[in-house]
């Protein structure tokens, strides 16, 4: 049979065109997802994720997550840049403000309490860094963001553990968002990463003893008992507790829960007059009307004072019910809990309006200084007084929520943290700031601006100052007075 021969340039076609297809099979795939990537990224650290496109993750100032917060964030970048620009001369690490920066209306936090937030971080890298209380190594203050709710806390924390080992040198997260089911899952991934963390605002009193973990906020049994205290003090004898029952909401379940264990007195002399009125905010089309009921059963039983379980954005309504209820006559006063401060000013007042008496456990206040000067660091209080240094960094943004104050707080823990683990030539890793959080006390105290700061080996604070607020007829936090769950706060030189 005779062999059939392709001419050359029959060959080289063939041959070429194999190429060809090839190289098509591998490039485009390639050039899809580079194109895929590229709709995908907001900026380095930075991709849009979930339904709503949300841009999450790690940014060092280059990216901001909302408009609002383009202010602190550009002095924020100028600072990491400056302390880049001289890592030869003097070294740094790198932590990291965590909280959710886009938000929606299923958050707890409003864009006022988060920016208040970041502004006093700024504050304590600012200090560390080059401010009242210098120390090395420098700091890099990094800003990640979990998404609404933190529902992209994966993402999020997977991209902080990579900074860990890169030139950014994470050591510690500080900020770390409200009390919820997700964010405990993010503690616990980040321990296993081996850094350090300082939460600010979390409350729920049952994240406790993970490795590596403190927090700045006084517990949910703390302020139940600071509040339940106050009242006694004040000789309210009964009282009722309204609670969100949603599962996710370990805020609501353990404040409820703290309250009614604090209140309630062996001879009767306090007593709840009822079992808890409950409502379940993650039934979306129940809660309100829950809230609209509860007022009957109030003006049935008639307590003196009703203790609200349950977020801030809740409470709102649950005012507005109880303005409308049907025994005008009968006077009311609310006391709740931290949540109230992450209301917006327009939603504080409204809530003033309502012509029931509103009482809270804040996390801090700028008037707790005053109240108890030698319970808080004054040179740290100074920087929220009114004038003071935010005041004239940030100007017409009023910090009444105190999440300025634990921010910085938080911050100033972290950092304590660093300059203690970096003495005799220590080596500063995430789990040498962690353990030196376990020697933050006597004259290692954190001079913070809500109070000096010691630590229990669970992680909570030691007999952490509580102001007791009220909410003015401008819808104002105006300080009551200070307490503590066991005695008197701590106090420093």
């Amino acid at each position: 049979m005779p062999r059939l021969e392709w001419p050359l340039h029959i060959v080289r076609r063939v041959v070429i065109a194999a190429v060809v297809l090839t190289l098509l099979a591998v490039a485009v795939p390639l050039t899809m997802d580079w194109i895929e990537d590229t709709r995908s990224r907001c900026a380095d650290g930075v991709v849009k994720k979930g339904e709503a496109d949300e841009c999450v993750g790690v940014t060092d100032g280059s990216y901001s997550f909302d408009d609002h917060l383009d202010a602190v964030i550009e002095k924020i970048k100028e600072e990491n840049d400056r302390v880049a620009a001289n890592a030869d001369e003097e070294p740094y690490v790198s932590v990291a403000y965590m909280t959710s920066f886009t938000l929606t209306d299923d958050d707890s936090n409003s864009d006022e309490s988060v920016r208040h937030e970041l502004e006093g971080a700024y504050l304590a890298q600012y200090r560390h860094n080059r401010g009242d209380l210098p120390a090395s190594p420098k700091i890099r203050l990094l800003i990640a963001n979990p998404g609404s709710r933190a529902g992209q806390w994966e993402h999020t924390v997977e991209e902080l553990a990579k900074r860990k080992d890169s030139d950014d040198r994470l050591v510690a997260v500080a900020g770390l968002g409200p009390s919820t089911d997700r964010t405990l899952a993010a503690l616990k991934r980040l321990s296993e990463h081996g850094l350090a963390m300082v939460a600010s605002s979390m409350t729920a009193t049952n994240i406790r003893d993970i490795n590596g973990f403190v927090r700045v906020a006084p517990t949910n049994v703390d302020e139940a008992r600071a509040a339940s205290a106050y009242l006694k003090r004040e000789k309210v004898r009964t009282a009722v507790v309204v609670q969100d029952v949603a599962d996710h909401n370990l805020y609501a379940r353990t404040l409820g829960d703290a309250f009614t264990e604090a209140f309630p007195d062996k001879d009767g002399g306090h007593r709840l007059v009822a079992e808890r009125l409950t409502f379940d905010s993650s039934v979306r089309s129940a809660w309100e009307n829950e809230l609209r009921f509860i007022p009957g059963q109030l003006c049935q039983r008639k307590p003196e004072v009703v203790y609200f379980a349950g977020r801030g954005q809740h409470l709102t309504h649950f005012l507005d019910a109880i303005a409308n209820r049907t025994c005008q006559e009968e006077k009311f006063t609310v006391i709740t809990g931290d949540d109230t401060t992450n209301l917006t000013a327009k939603q504080l007042a409204y809530a003033a309006r309502t012509g029931v008496r509103v009482l809270y456990t804040g996390l801090a206040h700028p008037d707790m200084w005053r109240g108890a000067p030698h319970s808080v660091s004054a040179p740290s209080a100074k920087h929220f007084q009114e004038g003071g240094t935010l005041d004239r960094w940030f100007p017409n943004d009023p910090r009444y929520d105190g999440g300025a104050i634990v921010a910085h707080d938080s911050v100033l823990t972290a950092a304590q943290g660093v300059r203690m683990a970096a003495r005799w030539e220590g080596e500063v890793t995430g789990e040498a700031v962690a353990r030196m959080f376990h020697q933050m006390d006597g004259d290692q105290q954190v001079p913070g601006a809500s109070g000096f700061i010691a630590f229990q080996n669970n992680g909570n604070p030691r007999d952490k100052a509580v102001p007791i607020l009220s909410l003015d007829s401008r819808g104002r936090a105006a300080f009551v007075e200070l307490s503590a769950a066991d005695g008197a706060p701590p106090q420093g030189g």
